[in-house]
């Protein structure tokens, strides 16, 4: 096992015990709230976790990303509770944004949108999911409506966007754009009077700080040195960080699936029906065995496609094969812990029925399990074609 590897597994071993014994006290917390945990109890956390020395885990000292493969060990441990993400600053769209920043900003760029993000004393946001009902961009990224248009000095953009996740109470916003150059990334300052929060959305989720909101964006200049990369490089930017965030959501909701895992087990050890424990009954018994199987499954999936970005592969391909894998094993997971919890299961309180809300929107967002599974048709015809000829 390579030196980045073995630093991985101490640290996770540190991450793993900060989140077991001080974050999860607090999920009965009511800052917790419904759009996701407020500021107060994000940045209570945060304190704990930079006296742990666990904050910002995945990013060493000095500014260098660990590989992929020991970012998964740690991302894991860091999602064994909701609160956990948040609490180590591994959460989305953050951990994705720096991820960003750090291969694509400038210097000054850098030292004034990405150091506070990488100490944990600011959130980030990355705009450019649209409503459907003006036809903008969701899974289609080429349908973009915002449009940003040159003048002296900058850019002016204007249009709206949705499900923008962590918008409320971000200091940095990653905003994209289509131009008469092609697609265009602009970083900001937040808050910003030309970027309005019309509404927080009340979805099923609830774990990512400032949740996920509706935006108006009218007449926001943007500074020529704000500019992320080239007018026109916003797709090609995107890209940077499109496998590597589907993948840290893998990591992160693993880990809950596994405190979910752990829960359902307790339970049916003790719990005594018709006789007899729970898991002597079969029916139950079967349940945690297929759970423990997809665990370890997700658990090679997610290694797999980090291998591929550590080797330098883009993993487009691998990590949406990933992303469909994990989000649908993790669901069914939750689904089979509720059932073998009964009443239990559906309690709130419990992490189950969290995990369920939770990964039943993460087979929705960064890409349907279905626009996966048809850009992997396409790409297997295209092979076929390519070898009859």
């Amino acid at each position: 096992m390579s030196d980045d590897l073995e630093d991985a597994k101490e640290l996770a071993g540190r991450v793993e015990a900060f989140v077991r014994e001080t974050v999860i006290p607090y999920e009965n917390d009511p800052r917790r709230g419904t759009h996701g945990p407020e500021e107060s109890l994000v940045e209570e956390l945060r304190v704990l976790a930079r006296k742990a020395g666990v904050m910002t885990p995945h990013i060493r000292e000095n500014g260098a990303h660990l590989s992929q493969r020991a970012t998964a060990i740690i991302l894991e441990k860091t999602g064994l509770s909701p609160l956990g993400p948040a609490a180590c600053n591994t959460a989305a769209p953050d951990e994705g944004n720096m991820l960003l920043l750090g291969k694509a900003a400038t210097p000054e760029q850098k030292a004034r949108f990405l150091a506070a993000l990488k100490t944990g004393h600011a959130r980030s946001a990355f705009f450019m999911t649209e409503p459907a009902e003006l036809n903008g961009a969701g899974s289609d990224p080429s349908m973009m409506s915002c449009r940003a248009e040159p003048v002296e000095s900058g850019w002016r953009v204007n249009g709206e966007k949705t499900f923008i996740t962590g918008a409320v109470g971000a200091q940095v916003g990653l905003v994209m754009a289509q131009s008469s150059q092609g697609a265009c990334l602009f970083l900001v300052d937040l808050p910003d009077p030309a970027i309005q929060v019309v509404d927080v959305l009340d979805t099923m989720d609830g774990t990512m700080p400032g949740g996920h909101a509706r935006i108006a964006i009218k007449d926001l200049f943007v500074p020529s040195d704000q500019v992320l990369g080239e007018p026109g490089d916003g797709f090609r930017l995107a890209q940077i960080r499109l496998a590597p965030a589907r993948l840290s959501h893998c990591m992160r909701w693993l880990g809950l699936a596994v405190r979910a895992q752990e829960q359902a087990l307790d339970y049916a050890c003790r719990r005594e029906a018709f006789g007899q424990l729970l898991v002597d009954h079969e029916g139950v018994g079967f349940k945690l065995a297929e759970n423990e199987i997809a665990l370890q499954q997700s658990r090679l999936m997610i290694d797999w496609c980090a291998s591929v970005l550590d080797e330098g592969g883009r993993a487009n391909e691998e990590s949406s094969m990933t992303k469909v894998a994990v989000s649908e094993a993790l669901f069914e997971i939750a689904d089979r812990c509720i059932q073998v919890m009964g009443g239990q299961g559906v309690n709130d309180s419990n992490i189950p029925a969290q995990l369920f809300r939770e990964t039943r929107c993460f087979r929705i967002y960064d890409g349907p399990t279905e626009v996966h599974k048809w850009s992997l048709a396409k790409k297997l015809k295209k092979r076929w074609k390519e070898a009859q000829a």
